[in-house]
């Protein structure tokens, strides 16, 4: 338990190690350059071909996972993951896509589109997050069960048999949720010299990952592989950076609404909002947590209400 504490804090202290080096370099950039492209259509369903970013590793983590017919217990709790968190985040794009998103090359998508609130969105939303749940669960579980093998728990059966509930409230994950929705609504409202927004966009990913961390952390960090998870991380975040940065951005697939966010951006790499970065620790967080959670209930071997609530025992 020592061990993976402590694993835990090395994660972040690697993840600052490299952001604040970075953020510093990037400060230095007081007067962006700005792409100027010389054609009315300068990405031809760049958007859609894109996704290969997601598509080409998953096809080739999940020929690995097919070939190992010892992973039977591993496998049934990535279906059941992919169906918990895949539609969170569809409810995303059909309940607030459109007021956190805008998609204004329209050449660079298949055209087709599916109805939302406020608008159309266009499909590859939709992959685009079905195809991130899965690389984000696939590149960790591959991790896990054998890049980073010696770290994982050998036997969840054993390990899970003395928890007494599942859920058990994690007082710090609260705070620190609380503390961070704080910094972003005064940064919004006093700092970022646009007060009239309000930066609801942060406030949905800190609530994406803080409801999941507060009510499962304390029991589900004990059972992540902290190496697997930091390994997973900086992958996606790397895949996030090229496909935003000098794709999506520049070109116009995707911006993000002005007034929903708190205002932070990196004018180095085409204005992108503070929030871009967050997501994709976010979103490998609740995957992981939810993935482990999965994991220690089928381990239990108890009815939904007794294993995480201690109902009926």
């Amino acid at each position: 338990m020592q061990e993976r504490t402590k694993s835990f804090y090395v994660v972040f202290a690697i993840a600052a190690a490299l952001i604040v080096p970075a953020a510093i370099a990037l400060r230095t950039v007081i007067d962006p350059a700005i792409l100027q492209t010389t054609s009315d259509n300068p990405t031809p369903l760049g958007y859609t071909w894109s996704l290969g970013l997601f598509i080409v590793p998953i096809g080739v983590l999940a020929w690995w996972f097919a070939c190992r017919p010892d992973l039977k217990f591993p496998r049934k709790a990535f279906w059941r993951t992919i169906g918990v968190l895949t539609p969170l985040g569809f409810a995303l794009d059909l309940l607030f896509g459109n007021a956190f998103f805008t998609f204004p090359n329209k050449a660079a998508t298949f055209r087709c589109e599916i109805p939302a609130l406020g608008g159309a969105i266009p499909i590859e939303e939709f992959i685009f997050y079905l195809t991130g749940f899965m690389l984000v669960l696939l590149s960790y579980i591959w991790c896990d069960e054998y890049w980073m093998a010696a770290y994982n728990v050998p036997d969840y059966e054993e390990v899970a048999k003395d928890i007494p509930r599942i859920v058990h409230f994690h007082f710090a994950s609260v705070i620190l949720g609380v503390v961070l929705l704080a910094a972003a609504i005064v940064y919004r409202k006093f700092v970022s010299g646009a007060s009239d927004g309000f930066p609801w966009y942060f406030i949905y990913l800190i609530c994406a990952s803080l409801i999941p961390s507060a009510g499962f952390f304390y029991t589900a960090r004990r059972f992540i592989n902290w190496r697997a998870f930091s390994f997973t991380f900086f992958l996606l975040l790397l895949i996030s950076l090229l496909w935003e940065v000098t794709l999506a951005l520049p070109y116009g697939w995707w911006e993000y609404r002005s007034n929903i966010l708190m205002g932070l951006h990196i004018g180095a790499w085409s204005g992108l909002p503070l929030e871009a970065v967050c997501v994709w620790l976010t979103v490998t967080f609740t995957t992981v947590i939810t993935y482990e959670v999965i994991k220690i209930w089928k381990a239990l071997g108890t009815r939904a209400l007794e294993a995480f609530f201690g109902i009926g025992k």
